[in-house]
């Protein structure tokens, strides 16, 4: 039952990382600015969108990273926000995904409040060093001067310095500003110092770029005027129509894939609706396919990178993993790149290790344990070279949390329980001092619901019956206040339910059946819930699938068959429809696999109990793979043939299929209370009783009155 019920997944699957991955940045720059500058605000909005980066300095590193091809996209957003009491929710959001803000500063700026919040916000969220700021009227610290104070241009925001915690000091800032009016640098030498902040070079660069394309349109108007041929204007004209159609098509490419990994993924993955990035992200895409991947920019690469993976987490929902290996491993190219021309970028092993994890997710998926692990330490190694590059960095933090907990899965896997529950512990550990610092942050919120569910089940698995329980209840408090908003988050709305199950299985355990049968029929609910949220999703399916068989073995154990029969009927038509897509999947093939043992079960008495138990039998030979679950798997299998052989009074059939289970039965694999109740069963069955007895014994001390085994034996 309690394999039945564990229903664990890597830290990165649809939800997490299936977490979301960390917010990726959307905007080169936030364009902040009074409603009265607006006109100057558009001008400069204009420039820097279609500011051409020299080749030259393409890809040059400097203290903000490499140069990039462009300085787009450039977020500017001027509502009359008036009768609002705090920032919208889409402009905090563009502050947290740009890289730098650029602040016309003006006597109506210094004034607007709004204008001190996006700068407060921005320098909380990313620091005081990339703010840029642009005079565009007034006198800078004029209000030092009480006479003058109405000249200031500067925000207060501006002329204060902030605190490592986001927080206003009294200490002054001196911000260098350009300054676009014309008796001072003049709209295009502005220009320009905010470019070449934007990118980190000095300002002699770009002028030297700007006197070199002068003269290059001086020559071109030149040799153009002399010319005066048609052919050759021709030829001219073709060539700036190609050259702004390959511009279109890279800026349409990389708008898609801005928009797909931000805005849209943003408004419709807490919904379900993964699916329709699908053909924005095909569209985009494309562009890249005729493109030599090893000249493509650091941040082209990284934005291609990061957008197979998000096709790659939609065809995995849609149950296509050969589509979603495909993708994973595009991405992990891509990424290999990147980081070999940095190898000692933290950004670049960031990017890599998401790479690296879905590739090794989707070997554990398949069962292939040996490469999972491989592809795992590989991604804590590359978590470990974050945080020893940053250690303050909670990016980094939670990089070394998922990590962590990934490992935790595969000793899981190998039947290591009592090493995984300490591994998921230092997990919950560092998320409770993340969360501490930021109560209210929705991932950390997610991530703590992550690091308890998974310390919980392997306490479970460990047999700590009573520490389990304590982490599950722990989990659906910190959950209860998000569910109970109007439109829940779906990803936390799983948990809920994956929660409810295992309070299930111990609850029942406990001898508290009725409180079991409410768990179960809750988790039950939610997985209905969202397999009708988006019917198309297999994960869900497979989620909602796996809650109607778990239900079905309590119901079964409590002596309601008939409610078990139609629990088992509903699990398993959706189990099955999963395998169907995709035989290659080991956890669609395990619930399948539940679903010939739950009906040979319920057939007891008949003769279809016996075919259907021999069926599971083959079945379970054929799965023999890396885990130590699918030993455990065979020799239950022998021993439900044994149970119903029994029934039918052939005693000596029975104990030949118990001593088969016997003998298939892992050697030196830590055994769940399940497995334990099971062996039990079979020693008792072959004679050896008071071995049997003794491990009932133990069960008992672990607080476990009522069995886990299926009770079909003697």
């Amino acid at each position: 039952m309690a394999e039945l019920a564990q229903l664990t997944r890597s830290i990165r699957g649809s939800v997490l990382r299936a977490r979301k991955l960390a917010p990726q940045q959307r905007y080169m720059a936030f364009l902040s600015y009074s409603h009265r500058d607006s006109a100057i605000a558009d001008w400069l909005h204009d420039e820097l969108e279609e500011f051409h980066v020299p080749p030259r300095l393409v890809g040059k590193l400097t203290e903000h990273g490499p140069v990039p091809k462009r300085l787009a996209p450039i977020f500017r957003d001027r509502k009359e926000l008036a009768a609002a009491s705090d920032l919208g929710e889409e402009i905090e959001e563009a502050i947290a995904g740009s890289r730098f803000l650029i602040v016309l500063c003006s006597p109506a700026a210094a004034k607007s409040r709004w204008i001190e919040e996006e700068i407060a916000t921005f320098k909380r969220l990313h620091g005081e060093d990339r703010i840029l700021a642009a005079i565009v009227d007034g006198e800078p610290s004029a209000s030092d001067d009480p006479e003058t104070a109405d000249k200031e241009c500067f925000p207060a925001a501006l002329r204060f310095h902030f605190d490592r915690r986001g927080r206003p000091t009294t200490e002054r800032a001196e911000p260098i500003a350009a300054d676009l009016r014309d008796e001072a640098d003049g709209r295009q030498m502005g220009l320009l110092k905010i470019a070449a902040g934007m990118m980190g070079v000095g300002l002699d660069d770009l002028a030297q770029r700007e006197a070199q394309r002068w003269r290059r349109r001086l020559y071109a108007i030149a040799g153009a005027s002399i010319a005066g041929m048609l052919f050759t204007s021709g030829l001219a004209y073709t060539a700036i129509d190609a050259r702004d159609e390959a511009r279109d098509q890279r800026r349409e490419a990389e708008s898609l894939i801005g928009f797909m990994l931000g805005d849209l993924r943003q408004k419709l993955e807490p919904v379900g609706r993964l699916d329709v990035l699908d053909a924005v992200g095909a569209r985009a895409l494309a562009y890249y396919e005729s493109q030599d991947k090893t000249v493509l920019s650091d941040e082209a690469l990284a934005q291609r990178s990061k957008a197979l993976i998000l096709m790659g987490e939609i065809a995995k929902d849609r149950g296509d993993m050969d589509g979603a290996l495909r993708r994973y491993r595009e991405a992990l190219a891509g990424t290999a790149e990147a980081l070999r021309r940095h190898p000692d970028d933290p950004h670049r092993m960031y990017d890599h290790a998401q790479s690296v994890f879905w590739v090794g997710e989707t070997a554990r998926f398949r069962g292939q344990i040996d490469e999972a692990a491989a592809q795992f330490r590989e991604y804590r190694r590359l978590a470990d070279r974050m945080i020893a590059a940053d250690a303050n960095n909670p990016t980094w933090q939670l990089e070394g949390v998922y990590a962590s907990t990934n490992l935790g899965i595969i000793q899981s896997e190998q039947g290591h329980y009592a090493e995984a529950a300490a591994t998921f512990q230092t997990g919950v550990v560092a998320m409770e001092r993340l969360t501490a610092a930021e109560p209210n942050n929705p991932e950390y919120v997610q991530q703590m619901s992550e690091s308890l569910a998974y310390h919980a089940s392997a306490l479970e698995s460990a047999g700590k019956l009573d520490e389990a329980i304590e982490q599950r209840e722990r989990q659906l408090a910190l959950l209860a206040p998000r569910l109970a908003q109007g439109r829940p988050d779906a990803q936390l709305r799983q948990k809920a339910m994956i929660a409810n199950m295992h309070l299930s299985i111990m609850r029942f355990a406990q001898g508290r059946t009725k409180d079991a049968l409410d768990h179960a029929a809750a988790a039950v609910d939610i997985g209905h819930k969202l397999v009708a949220l988006e019917p198309a999703s297999a994960e869900w399916q497979n989620r909602s699938a796996r809650t109607e068989l778990n239900r079905a073995e309590l119901l079964l154990r409590a002596g309601r068959t008939a409610e078990a029969k139609g629990a088992v009927e509903q699990g398993c038509g959706k189990a099955n429809s999963l395998v169907a897509r995709d035989p290659t999947v080991i956890d669609w093939r395990d619930a399948a696999q539940a679903c010939l043992r739950l009906r040979a079960e319920l057939a007891i008495g008949t003769a279809e109990a016996l075919i259907l138990a021999r069926r599971h039998l083959e079945a379970a030979r054929a799965d023999i793979g890396q885990r130590a679950k699918d030993r455990f798997d065979l020799a239950l299998a022998h021993k439900l043939v044994g149970d119903i052989l029994w029934r039918s009074g052939d005693r000596d059939g029975a104990r030949a299929e118990w001593r088969a289970a016997l003998a298939a039965w892992p050697k030196g694999i830590s055994e769940t209370p399940r497995r334990m109740a099971e062996r039990g069963e079979l020693l008792r069955g072959i004679g050896k009783r008071d071995e049997g007895v003794r491990i009932a014994s133990q069960l008992t001390a672990m607080g476990y009155r009522q069995s886990l085994s299926n009770r079909a034996g003697v």
